[in-house]
């Protein structure tokens, strides 16, 4: 999946990247099933294919054929990296949550859910960590 909303930092002491996802979204499933996520940074030149991924549903097609991305074994996790990435992480989910409406502004509430389908927010540790350092300095020198 395309991943629009996550954050990161030290939480427990440990490397932690926080993914949301919707309990409507393929990616919950394989979650739940799995327990292990990569985070895959793309350069820019992959925008279609990400926008692909981001609104088309795995459980109908396969995103990887339609979009030319190619999955490559991880180095420590069961679930692929994707070859084209610049920056890969690997997680190992740790704990989950689910956003509590009750708890939530009320102004976030309405307009981010607005038909109630609240995310599970997956915190992962970051197992492994790795760039392509070349290919990240020359999008840093554009």
């Amino acid at each position: 999946m395309a991943i629009g909303w996550m954050t990161g930092g030290i939480i427990w002491g440990r490397p932690i990247l926080c993914v949301f996802v919707r309990p409507s979204r393929y990616t919950y499933s394989r979650l739940e099933e799995v327990g292990e996520f990569t985070v895959n940074v793309l350069p820019p030149e992959f925008k279609e294919a990400v926008d692909y991924c981001g609104t088309v549903s795995g459980r109908t097609k396969d995103k990887f054929a339609e979009t030319g991305l190619k999955p490559v074994t991880a180095q420590k996790v069961k679930v692929p990296v994707i070859e084209q990435g610049i920056v890969h992480y690997e997680c190992v989910v740790v704990h989950k949550n689910d956003v509590q409406p009750q708890f939530l502004a009320k102004e976030i509430a309405e307009s981010a859910y607005p038909q109630g389908n609240y995310h599970r927010v997956y915190f992962g540790e970051i197992v492994a960590a790795y760039a392509d350092i070349e290919k990240v300095e020359q999008l840093r020198q554009k």
